[in-house]
């Protein structure tokens, strides 16, 4: 009897243990995920970030430019272009060249480091009278940079307490749990420095479009003398009769049979007449 009583409470007190350690897991997974939103939380708050207002801010303006002119020789002005092209350590990005309605155009883009966007747009309008069109435009992204900086810089402080969190997991759930947050948070960062790096490409190297086209003459037909209307006339007439009798040729069946009934029809009228 007493065997059988010892049997009952060990079953019981195994029950008990899994019961504990499946409770302990799901502490823990939820602990891992209290810890990752506080981690979150802080993150966004900056805790432990040096003073902004201590640092420098450096201005991230991205320039622009589009520019078209008349020239009188596409080759030279193109030379030109070149010439200033290298003496601003820049490089032609796109060139397409074409033709449109009483003119021929090149169209060249070119990208220059920013500081040599002024000197650059002063090379290029050497010689040029007037600009058909001269836009120059400059966009302010200094606040999205440095919203966007501070924001992979977190996402990556919290990276990092993720990793010292996954080096002190035991449990095969905690680990899981941590690497499912980790992955997401490693395709925010690779996202955000992705976003960063166009954003600087765009900064420090501007982007200007150059069109310069030359006017040609309309053609014209060319002139004729009366004479060679006259021939071409005659000729015109002689080709005429042609294609009349070659119809004729085609129809003659029909011809035939159209006189036929002329005669039968005059031959009767006659006779009545008589």
């Amino acid at each position: 009897m007493k065997s059988k009583l010892i049997v009952v409470l060990l079953f019981l007190t195994f029950l008990s243990c899994k019961k504990a350690d499946a409770a302990a897991e799901e502490i823990s997974v939820e602990a891992v995920k209290l810890s990752s939103k506080k981690m979150i939380s802080e993150a966004g708050n900056g805790s432990g970030a040096p003073n902004a207002e201590n640092k420098i801010i450096e201005q991230k303006i991205i320039r622009t430019g589009n520019l078209r002119f008349e020239t009188d020789n596409l080759e030279t002005t193109y030379e030109q272009i070149k010439i200033a092209v290298k003496k601003g350590k820049a490089f032609i990005q796109n060139d397409s060249e074409g033709k449109e309605y009483a003119s021929i155009y090149r169209r060249i883009t070119v990208r220059i480091p920013s500081e040599n966007f002024d000197s650059f747009i002063k090379n290029i309008s050497t010689g040029v009278t007037y600009f058909d069109n001269k836009e120059i435009s400059s966009q302010d992204v200094t606040e999205e940079y440095i919203d966007i900086d501070a924001r992979l810089k977190a996402k990556k402080k919290l990276e990092n307490r993720y990793l010292e969190l996954l080096a002190k997991a035991t449990k095969m759930s905690e680990m899981l749990a941590i690497e499912a947050q980790l992955s997401a948070i490693r395709e925010e960062i690779e996202a955000k420095e992705g976003q960063l790096r166009y954003m600087q490409n765009q900064v420090s190297l501007s982007t200007i479009t150059i069109e310069f086209y030359k006017t040609i003459a309309e053609e014209s037909g060319v002139t004729i003398s009366y004479g060679a209307k006259v021939w071409n006339a005659f000729k015109s007439g002689f080709y005429g009769i042609s294609s009349f009798f070659l119809g004729l040729l085609e129809i003659w069946p029909f011809i035939i049979i159209a006189m036929a009934l002329f005669y039968f029809i005059r031959k009767r009228f006659k006779k009545k007449n008589i």
